[in-house]
């Protein structure tokens, strides 16, 4: 081979290097325009991480309804009315004319024009307690001082469950302290205030075990689960609910998993999930349509334009017909397929690599969980997605972006705990503050939130629950 013949063997193989190198680089290049491309709209990223940048005009997977804005027609409205009984009544007399100044002093009353305003009383009150001591003839001292009493000064019930809910409320615990002070004229310390939760979720013990035993035993439930730091260290949040009950705990391990569920759990496809037993699956279908709407968006793939309409449109069947739900089952083997045979046609991602891209992959789960996905089709107890325990994880989240996280892990257990009840209180549209103040009272019945305090509620039995679904959410259109 001659010095040309070389040269040409030489360009040849710098040529075939340079198109692998360029190969690698759109790959990346397309890889990293897709990372900036999504947001909270089309993924599961947060709206914080959206920044600054100008949003799409249409963020929220929600539809415009041909509904105006504002209340309905029929609606019954929330204006204030006034009571027969006001607790203060204030009389106001005129004496003398507006116009001309003369006296009114034995002028005939017209008319008596009544107003009202809603007003709070904000005063500290100390409250002293008095009980004789009796000495019976047997020696023992008897005495008639209530049990919750345990100091000779201290915190009542209502000013601990004061603190407790503030704090609920992602209020830090020095401002909690100027609360305490501005409004009601109590120094209260931050380590006071830590007592006060410390207390709380101590009494919540058996409420959470009931809670757990309750949801774990209902015929649908959600999950999720969510990172948290702790103690400069990342720890897992794993919730578990139903449309009436909420149970939160920490644990270190992303993996770790509840014992004894039965029935049917809604989530995000987390792969461990599908290890329990005893249990039968559905996926979340607003992640779906999340994902497919940055297919849509970014890599302007037809096929999940397809499968982005045919999920909406199946989440709005009401009790879906038999040949709906073929039809339903059909399209979808269609889209998929189609969707298949175009990713295959594009060829490998990589070269000498088994990565797929994203769509390829969104395809293969579609096809491999289709029962899973389309389960809210046939069975009316299902819902399209995994909204609910979205909602109940998202409070959590919020109280890590409030504080940063935890200094202690106690101090993590304490506030899951607490906010277990927060959030059945919640859903079942009851005061918190009012069962806060009964369980610094010792009058705390679980029966009220957990009938028997081990099986789960049902419509029935809670008439505050009867209008909406008992165990899990509907709507995919909440996401």
């Amino acid at each position: 081979m001659d010095a040309k013949d070389r040269r040409i063997a030489d360009l040849e193989r710098e040529n075939a290097e340079l198109k692998e190198t360029i190969k690698k680089l759109l790959a990346r290049i397309e890889e990293l325009e897709r990372r900036v491309a999504l947001n909270s709209n089309n993924s599961s990223k947060p709206p914080s991480s959206d920044g600054l940048r100008k949003q799409t005009k249409h963020r929220s997977l929600r539809e415009p309804g041909n509904k105006k804005f504002g209340g309905q027609i029929g609606h019954e409205g929330d204006t204030l009315k006034q009571i027969e009984n006001p607790d203060v009544v204030k009389e106001y007399a005129i004496a003398t004319c507006t116009a001309c100044g003369d006296s009114l002093e034995g002028a005939s009353v017209e008319e008596v024009i009544e107003k009202q305003e809603v007003d709070v009383v904000i005063k500290k009150q100390i409250i002293a307690h008095k009980a004789s001591v009796r000495v019976c003839k047997c020696g023992t001292k008897n005495s008639a001082m209530p049990k919750h009493l345990k100091a000779p000064m201290q915190y009542s019930a209502k000013v601990r469950a004061i603190g407790v809910y503030l704090g609920q409320q992602f209020i830090p615990k020095d401002r909690t302290s100027d609360v305490f002070r501005d409004l009601f004229d109590i120094e209260i310390s931050d380590t006071t205030l830590i007592k006060f939760d410390e207390e709380c979720a101590e009494k919540l013990v058996p409420f959470n075990e009931a809670a757990l035993e309750a949801i774990k035993r209902a015929a649908v439930k959600h999950l999720d689960e969510s990172g948290m730091r702790i103690m400069k260290k990342t720890e897992w949040v794993h919730v578990i609910s139903t449309a009436l009950i909420t149970h939160y705990r920490i644990d270190p391990k992303r993996g770790s998993l509840l014992e004894g569920i039965i029935g049917k759990i809604i989530h995000d496809h987390w792969k461990p999930y599908f290890t329990l037993e005893d249990v039968l699956h559905a996926l979340c279908n607003a992640h779906h349509l999340r994902e497919l709407k940055a297919l849509i968006e970014i890599e302007k793939e037809a096929w999940a334009k397809e499968m982005f309409e045919l999920l909406k449109n199946a989440s709005r069947l009401e009790s879906p017909t038999a040949e709906q739900q073929q039809a339903v089952s059909d399209q979808y083997d269609q889209i998929v397929a189609q969707g298949l045979v175009y990713h295959v046609s594009l060829g490998q991602l990589k070269p000498n690599s088994t990565k797929k891209r994203v769509g390829h992959n969104l395809l293969i789960r579609l096809h491999d969980f289709k029962a899973e996905t389309l389960r809210f089709l046939y069975d009316s107890e299902v819902p399209f997605t995994n909204n609910l325990a979205e909602r109940d994880i998202r409070l959590v989240k919020l109280k890590q972006k409030v504080s940063g996280g935890f200094r202690t892990h106690i101090g993590a257990e304490i506030f899951v705990a607490i906010r277990s009840l927060v959030s059945t209180v919640q859903k079942q549209g009851k005061s918190i503050f009012q069962y806060l103040i009964d369980i610094f009272n010792d009058c705390f019945d679980l029966n009220t939130l957990i009938p028997d305090a081990t099986s789960a509620t049902t419509a029935g039995e809670n008439p505050q629950a009867a209008s909406a679904p008992l165990f899990g959410a509907t709507g995919w259109n909440d996401a």
